[in-house]
């Protein structure tokens, strides 16, 4: 009788214990959008083992991100999610609208975000937003849906006001550009530049492609794009030994433009990662192109 009771004892823990690990080993079955709401929380958190779990590591995944960087597997992205988090003190990344889609196992989404970062500056922290848009592709592998790629793009909206000021409790009117344009803007004449941070202002000086110099620390701006009145490019300053890039939305007529500067080189300081330090521009333009005044 007793060695039947250890017997029947034993092999209920045994099951007991074998239902566990079952539990423990089985997959997480959260939807598309708890997965995408897991990863943007991990950004904030600089938790680097969720965004790995919650990610596809495939070698050939490819992903693009702001400022012309391009992701191919899941090391790229990791170092430089590192080198973010080390540069960065603290991430807020309100969602303001995610829309996820579904079918079998394939699932993508859309999404609008304010990717805001504080660093340190002496004994300040320094708060820059950037208003980002995104778009990816999720795969349920083994009963878990993880990140394949994502495509990031700034949005249109936050350039109708200083990006300084916006914030999660004051959404914007969504404001969409006409696809149909392509034409290349004539950017050429004079340009009043505001760096909003710091409320420092100078003059630039463009030929019609958007290369020429400005008043500050013997600067020039070279343009790389200008396409659907986004204007890309990068700065020069050898009065201080300083470049990095831009990114700027022109209004409808072409007189206006907003959006923000990064460095990419500091003296002997090279490869800063882009977006680790800036600021927001406000450009008006102060004369006509030598086109438009004949």
């Amino acid at each position: 009788m007793g060695r039947s009771t250890a017997t029947v004892v034993c092999t209920v823990l045994s099951a007991l214990l074998s239902t566990a690990g079952v539990l423990a080993a089985a997959p997480e079955t959260a939807d598309p959008e708890t997965v995408i709401r897991k990863l943007v929380q991990a950004n904030v958190d600089k938790d680097m083992a969720t965004m790995s779990r919650l990610m596809a590591h495939d070698a050939d995944i490819t992903s693009y991100s702001v400022g012309g960087r391009k992701y191919v597997g899941w090391p790229a992205f990791e170092q430089e999610m590192r080198e973010e988090f080390a540069a960065v003190q603290k991430f807020e990344i309100p969602i303001r609208e995610l829309t996820v889609w579904h079918k079998g196992d394939i699932a993508w989404f859309t999404m609008e975000l304010d990717y805001t970062r504080y660093t340190k500056e002496g004994a300040e922290l320094k708060r820059m937003m950037l208003p980002l848009r995104e778009t990816g592709v999720l795969e349920r592998r083994n009963g878990q849906w993880v990140m394949l790629s994502f495509h990031e793009s700034f949005r249109s909206a936050q350039m109708n006001g200083p990006l300084a000021q916006s914030s999660a409790s004051s959404p914007q009117q969504l404001r969409v550009s006409n696809p149909g344009v392509s034409a290349m803007p004539d950017v050429s004449g004079d340009w009043d530049i505001l760096e909003v941070e710091d409320d420092k202002r100078y003059k630039a000086t463009l030929d019609k492609n958007g290369n020429g110099p400005y008043t500050q620390h013997q600067g020039r701006f070279v343009t790389t794009k200008i396409e659907n009145r986004l204007w890309q490019g990068t700065w020069h300053q050898p009065g201080n030994d300083r470049e990095g890039g831009f990114e700027v939305l022109l209004s409808e007529d072409g007189r206006e433009a907003k959006g923000i500067w990064w460095y990419t080189r500091v003296d002997t300081r090279k490869n800063i990662p882009p977006k680790e330090h800036g600021g927001t521009y406000h450009w008006k333009k102060l004369s006509p192109s030598p086109a438009s005044a004949q």
